[in-house]
């Protein structure tokens, strides 16, 4: 039927298409027999796919770890302390990943096809040793058999290649604990990449909280009646945070005297961090004045005093903290990124301190090292002068000595690894009794006694619990830097975080839930969380310190580890490199390492890193230009429908200099209807004729508003009225459409229509039709 129709060429053609693609769409549909079922057949198969993705993407869904005891979280304590969870677990996950290069090639190829314990000195306990050996009070100090086992650096062998498989156990040990620490960069740098992208708020994210938080927040999928409270105690939340939000913007408070406050606040942490420092060197010195008595003349307390002395620390200081910020007043917010920085840096001095007490410890070990070296090299040498010179021979066999007996240096590597895995122990400990005593405790004595008592338990001291944010991230971040520092010192410290990171989840989801109370002042986490993730990448670049330093400067132990022998760690591969590659690989690698190369490559990546970052500014930059201008054409829109004044600024003030305001266009004058047009006189005389006509039990004088009609005019065959210029600014409210018709009658009809006469005047334009209202009737009918 296109023929037939009066439309021109380019519609017809845009017509044809349109039924062409219809009918090649749904041929089966219109068709019969084969076509219809291979249709439907089509139809019955998409239809599964499309449930089979759907059933994929909540099967993946159900796969999180975790997912609803964080949701649950979420849903009574607010987006920030569900942020925690959530690092919490992506630290197990990532955990998990360097577990599994650490055990899959360290651990399991020497325990399957290196020597049996017992075998050689390193793998077994000494003489004097073994009768408390399985001591509990021994092991819990990981002394004894523990000392003695794969979860520390001594235990491997140093022979270049191992089992069937000619595995290069040294090579693999020194490349794994340096990629522990390269996987992990990669990871933080990657997730701090995505956190950006996904953390930006649009130019509409701020804009109207309160009304999609009231009218788009409920989710219509919820069948579960514990679901949907906990989605309302979630909504409810999401309510209070924006509300903390819009009070802290909107407050107004004396500069000055905070500034004061804020300085004396600083100065008394500062000096809070210096004590703990001091105490921390003054404590780890002692400790070598005790590692020289005898351990039977030593107390429990003398013996862990170290660690005991820094758990305590990190126990009393950031709720010491947390009440000096109270002078600071900041935002929730602001003043968690504070109370975490401060205990970043409690965390760091810390460790740090303890690193270089640690390390001259070391370099003490190091001397009683070469002296027993010495001694035993010429025992050996003395042993082999007497052999052939009793048996006259050159043919010297090994003595015979039982691995138990011999006689061995102190392998400080070891040592350092006891002592990291000791902090990790009592830091869980202490975290877990803190939990125990700190909440649950405090927990059940205001549920039970609150009845009883003097005061409201609740209300007064001791309350609820809240969750100490600050201090969890801060334990979880520094308790992984010394995971990364001792992995190279102790293999198995990466399994036992595994382990301890698995406990904390399922421990600390039950403590907040049973024994916390949301924060009094609820606030939202940031959509990005990447201050969390810059604190933990400032710790791998910290902890990556100290183990770079060992492979490069200190030598290694002479009778434990894979790299006894050697005159520094990293020789294991260029040994590798001379003695298992090509020449040429050799050269490169000698090329590659000059510092004539070395020094312009990373003045290139210096520039490279100025540039990107100057680019990446002027984006920025552009950006916030391109909200700015979008935000004000929108507010022009918004002004111009609403027939207000100007929102640019620039153009306001052009107006105010220009003393004849030429900017301002000039009014239009009026001019006078043409013939043809309804002028008002006309719409009164037309009244009550269309009363008398359409709506005669209506009174006439209800339709009298000369007020109204004075200053609208209905042009010819127009359906819609139209105001003059100037008719808004006489105190008159005109809407955009304006009744001119008889309202429609409530009452039944009880007579037919009568004759229609003619309208007065000449007017031949559209009349209202009968029950239309609002004049929005079409032409009166014939």
């Amino acid at each position: 039927t296109l023929r037939n129709k009066p439309w021109r060429m380019k519609r017809r053609l845009i017509v044809l298409k349109e039924a062409q693609e219809f009918v090649e769409e749904f041929e089966g549909a219109l068709g019969k027999g084969r076509g219809r079922k291979l249709y439907a057949f089509k139809v019955m198969l998409t239809k599964k796919l499309i449930k089979f993705k759907r059933d994929f993407e909540n099967f993946k869904t159900a796969c999180i770890p975790w997912e609803r005891k964080i949701k649950e979280v979420e849903s009574h304590f607010g987006s920030s302390v569900a942020s925690y969870f959530i690092f919490l677990r992506w630290m197990y996950g990532l955990n998990l990943v360097l577990f599994g290069l650490m055990f899959g090639l360290v651990v399991l190829p020497e325990v399957l096809m290196g020597l049996p314990y017992g075998s050689i000195p390193r793998k077994t306990v000494p003489r004097e040793e073994q009768p408390t050996a399985m001591d509990f009070s021994v092991l819990f100090d990981f002394g004894g058999y523990c000392k003695y086992s794969f979860l520390f650096y001594g235990y491997y062998n140093n022979e270049r290649t191992i089992g069937v498989l000619q595995f290069r156990l040294p090579l693999s040990y020194l490349l794994v604990g340096v990629g522990l620490f390269g996987y992990s960069l990669m990871v933080v740098i990657r997730t701090m990449a995505r956190n950006s992208n996904e953390g930006g708020d649009g130019a509409e994210g701020n804009e109207f909280i309160f009304s999609w938080k009231m009218f788009t927040s409920w989710d219509y999928l919820i069948g579960n009646p514990e679901t949907a409270d906990n989605k309302y105690a979630s909504i409810t939340t999401s309510f209070k945070e924006s509300i903390v939000d819009e009070q802290e913007n909107q407050k107004d408070e004396n500069i000055h005297l905070r500034r004061f406050l804020r300085v004396l606040a600083n100065f008394m942490i500062l000096c809070c961090l210096g004590g703990s420092g001091y105490l921390i060197y003054f404590v780890v010195k002692r400790s070598q004045e005790f590692a020289e008595k005898k351990k039977e003349d030593l107390s429990w307390f003398e013996k862990n005093e170290v660690e005991f002395v820094m758990s305590l620390l990190g126990l009393v200081c950031p709720p010491l903290f947390e009440t000096i910020a109270e002078l600071e007043d900041y935002h929730p917010r602001i003043a968690l990124k504070w109370q975490l920085g401060r205990i970043f840096a409690l965390f760091l001095g810390n460790l740090y301190t303890f690193l270089f007490a640690l390390f001259d410890e070391v370099t003490a070990k190091l001397e009683s090292e070469k002296t027993i070296r010495n001694a035993t090299e010429w025992s050996l040498n003395q042993y082999y002068t007497n052999y052939s010179s009793h048996f006259n021979t050159t043919d010297v066999p090994p003595p015979k000595v039982n691995p138990a007996d011999v006689v061995r240096g102190p392998c400080w590597e070891t040592g350092v690894g006891i002592e990291f895995v000791k902090l990790i122990v009592s830091d869980m400990q202490v975290t877990y009794l803190t939990i125990l005593i700190g909440d649950f405790l405090r927990a059940v004595i205001v549920r039970f006694l609150n009845y009883c008592w003097c005061w409201d338990l609740e209300a007064g001291f001791p309350s609820y619990g809240e969750f100490d944010i600050s201090g969890n991230v801060l334990g979880l971040v520094f308790n992984q830097g010394m995971i990364w520092m001792g992995a190279f010192y102790a293999p198995g410290l990466v399994g036992m975080n595994v382990l301890r990171l698995l406990c904390s989840m399922y421990y600390q989801c039950w403590a907040v839930m049973a024994c916390n109370v949301p924060h009094e002042r609820v606030f939202k986490a940031s959509r990005s969380n990447n201050f969390y993730m810059g604190l933990l990448l400032l710790v791998l670049f910290l902890s990556l310190l100290p183990v770079v330093y060992t492979i490069m400067t200190l030598p290694p132990s002479f009778d434990c580890g894979p790299f006894s022998g050697q005159e520094k760690m990293y020789d294991v591969v260029m040994k590798t490199i001379e003695q298992d590659l090509p020449s040429f690989i050799g050269n490169i690698f000698t090329y590659a390492t000059n510092p004539g190369l070395i020094m312009p490559a990373v003045l290139l990546m210096v520039l490279a890193i100025y540039y990107l970052n100057a680019v990446s500014k002027g984006y920025q930059q552009a950006n916030i230009d391109l909200k700015k201008k979008m935000q004000m054409a929108r507010d022009e829109e918004k002004n111009r429908r609403n027939n207000k004044d100007s929102t640019n600024q620039v153009m306001k003030d052009l107006e105010d200099l220009l003393p004849d305001k030429s900017l301002i266009p000039p009014p239009v004058e009026e001019e006078p209807p043409p013939p043809g047009i309804f002028t008002a006189d006309f719409i009164h005389s037309f009244i009550p004729y269309a009363v008398s006509q359409f709506a005669p039990d209506c009174p006439p004088h209800s339709f009298r508003s000369s007020s109204v009609f004075s200053d609208v005019v209905i042009e010819k065959s127009s359906k819609s009225p139209k105001v003059k210029p100037g008719a808004a600014g006489k105190g008159v409210n005109l809407q955009k459409d304006v009744s001119l018709a008889a309202q429609n009658p409530r009452g039944p009809v009880t007579r037919g229509p009568r004759p229609r006469g003619p309208p007065p005047g000449n007017a031949k334009g559209p009349q209202p039709g009968p029950g239309r209202g609002r004049g929005r009737g079409g032409p009166p009918r014939q």
